[in-house]
């Protein structure tokens, strides 16, 4: 399983970074101005930064609702950096684009999907990620693992090279469950990577250790 993280933040893409299991960055308009990046040019050589860190993908997500803006953002932002994905939204047009990205050779991340129909669509028109929103999902009391258990089924019967990018993932046990599904990556805040450290019997165990060490030094 592929990680990334779901962040404009570029010191906690360089602490993911230096944990040394980053795969590659997921950014959207809110993570965006979250951070204050405001202005079409400060927001693409934000982009630029972020891929100076990061040796994976990172996605960078297109605000045009309609297909011609989104081919042009799109075109502009995958010209930034070799590593740019496409961010697309679910919807007609953003469909449209898709096909005409996969067509060029522009690979792409279909976002804000919340059912197997429109991942079988996105897989369809040959976008590179699909990414469910499992947080959002459940949310709304809606089981956002069952989601993704359905979008691996339907990839495995018919050979869809489209990769499942869990997103909205909200703690470990999403994490845990999406691997387990099969969930070809996961992207989360790094509070969740970091979380996956944690367990008493690790901390019991070192300090026992520590302890014991001591001793035998005399200390």
């Amino acid at each position: 399983m592929k990680f990334f993280i779901d962040t404009a933040n570029l010191d906690q893409i360089r602490e993911a970074q230096d944990l040394g299991v980053l795969d590659g960055v997921t950014t959207n308009p809110s993570l965006m101005a979250k951070e204050g990046i405001t202005g079409q040019e400060n927001i693409l050589n934000h982009y630029k930064a972020i891929c100076a860190i990061v040796d994976g993908d990172v996605s960078a997500e297109v605000i045009s609702t309609d297909f011609a803006g989104m081919v042009k953002e799109g075109e502009a932002l995958a010209a930034l950096h070799p590593n740019i994905v496409v961010k697309v939204p679910m919807i007609k047009d953003g469909v449209k684009a898709i096909r005409y990205f996969s067509d060029k050779g522009i690979r792409t991340n279909c976002t804000l999907v919340f059912s197997a129909g429109q991942a079988l669509l996105a897989a369809k028109a040959g976008a590179t990620y699909v990414s469910p929103f499992i947080g959002r999902l459940d949310d709304i009391s809606t089981d956002g693992l069952e989601l993704i258990e359905k979008i691996r089924l339907i990839y495995d019967n018919y050979g869809f090279d489209t990769q499942i990018l869990a997103a909205s993932v909200r703690h470990t046990m999403h994490v845990i469950a999406c691997a387990e599904i099969g969930a070809d990556v996961m992207t989360g805040p790094l509070s969740v990577m970091l979380a996956l450290l944690k367990h008493p019997l690790t901390d019991s165990g070192l300090e026992t250790f520590l302890a014991d060490y001591n001793k035998s030094q005399g200390k």
